[in-house]
This record gives structure tokens, C-alpha cells and sequence, in this order.
């Protein structure tokens, strides 16, 4: 395995209990090998963006691994799969969606691999609950994170209140430290 990464999945879900998917979806990261969560946003509730369907729950983790970024975003595929996620047609409605943002400082633009991932600058869903993480992050050859968010302040997102199932928000931890819940 790789020296430790900060790696940023992005978390959604449409169709069933959408809370209770991230949910179980965190606690499916936090269990990946050599992998803890460092953060993780609250939720937000978003439209659908170039599909149809129910508004989407959201938020990002912050995870630092050990997992080289090929590995992880295959994890991420099989947690969404044991979740029950189909993929019909490009935009389906979803019961658990994980993208991989970023993975350090890794850049991939391969058939498998596309970091960071490509459209995550256009995505309210995306940059709104990762600039209550990292607002200064860069998105190597985008910008930063707060500069990108003020550019798609057209779509439609709403950060909700705490909710029981949702551990979040909670502060980006350093390396080798607990995350803490934000007061």
C-alpha cells in the first residue's frame, strides 16, 4: 500500500431512505483497510443536475487511506453495489452514489480513472459541502474550492439541519487525529 493520502468521496443517494444510505455508506468507509474518516460534511439536499427525479441527499467525507486510488474507487464501487445501486442509464436515479473527488495529489485521465474527477467544478452538490470542509482546497487545473462554488451559485442546494442518523458536520482533523464534532 501507498503512504497515507487525504482522499474526498463525494456521497449521494435519491431513491429510498436517503439518510440511512449515506449513513451506512460512511460506516462502510471508515471500515475500508488502512482508512479512517478525517471529516465529514453535513447534508445537503439538492435537484438532480442533467437528470430527472427526486431531489438528492449529499455531503463529502474526508477520508485519509492508505488505499492507492485505483483500490479505493473500486471499494467504492462494490460499497454502492452492496447498497443495491443499478445503473440503467447515465443520470438514473440512485439508491447510493460515491465518486471519488480527489486522492491527494494524484491527476488520472484514463478509461478507469479520471482524477480529479471531471465534473466535480460544475457540481453545487459537490463543492457546497467541500467548502464547509476545505474551502482553500485546490482542484488541480480548476482553482479553488470557494471559487468554484461562487460560479454555480445558479443550482439549486439547501444545507439541512443535523439530523439522528448523520454524524456530521465535523472539523477536518489532521493526520493521526480524531475527527471532532463541530460545536
Amino acid at each position: 500500500m501507498e503512504s497515507p493520502a487525504r482522499a474526498w468521496v463525494a456521497l449521494g443517494a435519491n431513491l429510498g431512505d436517503a439518510c440511512r444510505a449515506l449513513s451506512v455508506a460512511l460506516a462502510a468507509l471508515a471500515a475500508l483497510p488502512g482508512t479512517r474518516v478525517a471529516a465529514v460534511s453535513s447534508l445537503y439536499r439538492s435537484a438532480p443536475v442533467d437528470a430527472a427525479g427526486p431531489d438528492f441527499l449529499n455531503a463529502v467525507a474526508a477520508l485519509d487511506t492508505a488505499m492507492p486510488a485505483g483500490e479505493l474507487l473500486a471499494a467504492l464501487h462494490r460499497i454502492e453495489d452492496a447498497a443495491g445501486r443499478e445503473r440503467p442509464y447515465r443520470n438514473a436515479p440512485r439508491l447510493l452514489d460515491l465518486d471519488l473527488l480527489m486522492h491527494g495529489d494524484s491527476v488520472s485521465n484514463s478509461p478507469e480513472l479520471s482524477l480529479p474527477h471531471p465534473r466535480m467544478h460544475l457540481r453545487a452538490f459537490v463543492l457546497a459541502p467541500l467548502a464547509e470542509l476545505a474551502p482553500g482546497l485546490v482542484v488541480p487545473g480548476r482553482g479553488r474550492i470557494d471559487a468554484l462554488l461562487a460560479r454555480v451559485a445558479d443550482q439549486r442546494i439547501e444545507r439541512l439541519p443535523a439530523a439522528p442518523d448523520w454524524p456530521g458536520p465535523t472539523k477536518l482533523a489532521a493526520p493521526g487525529d480524531r475527527p471532532a464534532p463541530t460545536t
